[in-house]
């Protein structure tokens, strides 16, 4: 006979207790090191490594560059929790294990997260290399990681959206951006299921639905943490030109390296949104 699942909040206690079975750092801010953009990790000073196959219901990285490990220290001065590596919808895994991170980062004592990515710009004003704030987003994935029986100890039935991305730290990661001279843009993601990249009419699409760049994460662990009250800035890294007329064919070589080269910027705008007051 099969054992039930255990429910969510008792897989969150499971994973918590794991957890601080190794660490008893209580992080005040959470991180997801997207594709390509691990090199934040090098600026914690890192206190605990767990590896994600060591933590009760925690699924496993299968994407390139994505090490798959948790990461407990301090970066700026401030206690911080980072995902090194994050899941994605079209590893196969359902919108709750993709989330699940993000449900441990709050029970563990986040309530801010910081969010990156590499992306597809559209806007054809911008160019590869480019770090985006994300203002809004627009969530095409066909699932969303609230359905299903509510848990309140989590978070409310209907979370209102009307500002998923915190307009303080948008403004904060502004004034950052400015005092380093680093060049920002400013606009809507669009979350795809992937794994393919999108076809010359997909781009016109969603382009004339109103957003900026594409990809294929991010936007679930954005509901989850609103669900669960925490405040959010994404930052995505435009690594290829998604424009219809004049498409060239993408690699994943090419955009890590393009992901690479968005680095320095992109560290110096999460650890400075960090260390703020």
């Amino acid at each position: 006979m099969n054992t039930p699942e255990p429910k969510l909040s008792e897989q969150i206690r499971e994973a918590l207790a794991v957890v601080q079975a190794r660490s008893s750092l209580k992080p005040s801010v959470g991180i997801i090191l997207g594709t390509g953009l691990g090199q934040l990790a090098d600026e914690i000073t890192v206190e605990t490594v767990i590896p994600y196959g060591e933590i009760p219901h925690m699924p496993l990285s299968t994407v390139e560059t994505h090490a798959g490990r948790l990461l407990i220290g301090h970066l700026g001065g401030k206690p911080v929790v980072a995902m090194q590596g994050r899941f994605h919808y079209y590893e196969g895994y359902t919108m709750k294990q993709v989330t699940f991170p993000v449900r441990l980062m709050r029970a563990m004592g986040a309530d801010t997260l910081l969010v990156s990515n590499a992306c597809g710009g559209m806007n054809p004003a911008w160019e590869p290399g480019d770090i985006m704030i994300m203002t809004d987003h627009i969530n095409l994935l066909g699932d969303n990681p609230l359905i299903g029986p509510n848990d309140d100890s989590l978070g409310p039935r209907f979370p209102d959206m009307s500002e998923p991305y915190s307009r303080e730290l948008i403004e904060l990661c502004r004034t950052i951006a400015r005092e380093h001279g680093i060049t920002v843009r400013a606009g809507v993601y669009v979350a795809v299921p992937g794994p393919n990249l999108e076809t010359r009419a997909e781009y016109t699409f969603l382009r004339k639905i109103g957003a900026d760049v594409v990809g294929m994460s991010t936007v679930p662990e954005v509901i989850v943490a609103i669900h669960g009250g925490m405040r959010v800035l994404g930052l995505s890294v435009i690594t290829d030109r998604c424009l219809p007329d004049s498409l060239e064919p993408a690699t994943i070589e090419q955009i890590i390296a393009m992901a690479n080269k968005a680095q320095p910027g992109l560290t110096t705008l999460m650890r400075g949104v960090v260390e703020k007051p």
